[in-house]
């Protein structure tokens, strides 16, 4: 067997292990895992005294995304990039259904937009906003096809992304027989309402009173009445960018009551504060849900420790500074999204594993292995064993990197993380074999990138990430 890379002296960090030991790749293929692979004119990297880990899998991206009278400005290219710079080799993007639109005709929108521009492989979630029963009987066929989660909506109502109660538990008792997920935006529409009504009238407009027309119980109750219509439906269910102790509390007592459901967080709740609101720039902290206090940040480092949060997604619905200007008089008009999706792995080193508030094993849980399992993508990709893609990160844990505008990749001109300066990073990306990123500097080429059809949820599966397999 002759190798064409060998990744030679480096730390392969799994969910489970950490061994010091050779790499070698043929193809897209890792093809061997071993000490002292031999050479045989293969070309060696010498990863000594770094960690070599699985791609990264961002299942939270928003490329191209229509939203708020304006469109984010990363697009597939753009995006991706930015996510291989950061170790990320494989996304999950939002596919958004148009009213009217069926869902075989919004993938083939969100498809043409992305293939041809992706530098790494991606997958798609759908999010189903004019629910009829014709929707219904496509998502059979959705799954069929690899397309096995749904994204629903419990706000946004003015923006036409609202499903009732009704709906939300028709679509989970749908996905529940052909073995679907369902990931739910869980807030409370009508108190978000209520309370920004009361702040307009009053005459604030600032960022600060999105952020309060936000409170924790916006979450933590929307997320509980999710939770019920999952389990009555029988549904597994998956809380995406969940950023309150009430919420975490919520999914963990589901949890303990052997229920399938699952949350993953993102990078900007690990980091900051709603103090972030009162800055001059504070609308470019504007996300839904909004960041929220240290108490809350806490908790969710908390539940990452515990695994009671099983992955972080980044979220990266990113708007330049003059898109968020749309806002300047009125909070409610503020485009809501931020960058992260090239800071997962950065975020999570620095402020987690440096910090010994979670292992490097369960940096790669969250930020590759749970997510493959969840959606999917397992083994092919969340691991490094023999047969699976060669989608690998050399991080290293010395690297410094300040968080500008300059070292980052995406199209926006600005970064919300502009004042951290990170220790551990990854230095180079390998997507299916490929070379794509070294020290900071894109090598990769625009369409290299596959869509990935996934496999159907399976709760033995995703059960595994309670105790993750060694490989």
């Amino acid at each position: 067997m002759r190798l064409d890379t060998i990744i030679q002296n480096g730390i392969l960090v799994t969910a489970a292990e950490t061994i010091e030991a050779d790499l070698g790749i043929i193809g897209e293929k890792i093809a061997a895992v071993g000490q002292n692979l031999p050479k045989d004119g293969a070309k060696a990297i010498d990863a000594k005294g770094k960690y070599v880990l699985p791609g990264g899998i961002d299942a939270h991206t928003h490329m191209e995304f229509p939203f708020m009278a304006a469109t984010s400005a990363d697009d597939f290219e753009t995006g991706t990039t930015a996510s291989a710079c950061g170790g990320i080799t494989t996304i999950i993007d939002f596919a958004l259904q148009k009213p009217g639109e069926t869902l075989e005709q919004t993938v083939k929108n969100w498809r043409r937009k992305a293939d041809g521009k992706v530098v790494i492989d991606y997958g798609l979630h759908l999010i189903i906003r004019d629910l009829n029963d014709r929707i219904l009987d496509e998502m059979k066929e959705m799954i069929g096809q690899g397309i096995t989660s749904f994204k629903l909506f419990m706000t946004y109502k003015k923006e036409g992304l609202l499903l009732d109660d009704g709906g939300i538990f028709r679509v989970m008792e749908e996905a529940a027989k052909y073995n679907g997920l369902i990931g739910l935006h869980c807030e409370n529409n009508d108190l978000i309402e209520c309370l920004m009504s009361r702040y307009l009238k009053q005459g604030r407009k600032e960022p600060k009173y999105f952020a309060r027309s936000k409170p924790p119980v916006v979450e933590g109750e929307a997320i509980h009445r999710a939770i019920r219509l999952a389990e009555y439906s029988g549904c597994p269910m998956y809380v995406v960018h969940m950023s309150t102790q009430m919420g975490s509390e919520t999914v963990c007592e589901a949890q303990r009551s052997h229920l399938p459901i699952y949350a993953e967080t993102c990078p900007h709740y690990l980091v900051f504060t709603d103090e972030v609101y009162e800055r001059p720039d504070g609308a470019n902290y504007v996300m839904s849900p909004p960041i929220k206090k240290k108490e809350d940040q806490d908790a969710l480092w908390h539940g990452l420790a515990k695994g009671e949060i099983k992955t972080i997604g980044s979220d990266h619905c990113c708007f330049t500074t003059e898109q968020k200007k749309l806002g300047k008089d009125d909070f409610t008009k503020i485009p809501n999204g931020v960058a992260g999706t090239e800071l997962i792995m950065p975020v999570l080193y620095h402020f987690g594993v440096a910090k010994n508030r979670i292992s490097i094993n369960q940096m790669v849980q969250a930020s590759s292995y749970n997510p493959a399992r969840l959606f999917g993508l397992y083994p092919k990709k969340g691991t490094l064993a023999v047969g699976s893609d060669a989608d690998l990160v050399i991080f290293d844990p010395e690297k410094e990197v300040r968080l500008t505008r300059e070292n980052l990749h995406s199209k926006i001109d600005h970064s919300i993380y502009d004042s951290f300066t990170v220790k551990g990073y990854p230095v180079m990306t390998f997507s299916r074999g490929r070379l794509v990123q070294e020290n900071g500097r894109f090598i990769g080429e625009k369409g290299h990138g596959k869509y990935q059809a996934r496999k159907p949820f399976k709760e033995s599966e995703a059960r595994q990430m309670l105790a993750p397999a060694l490989a």
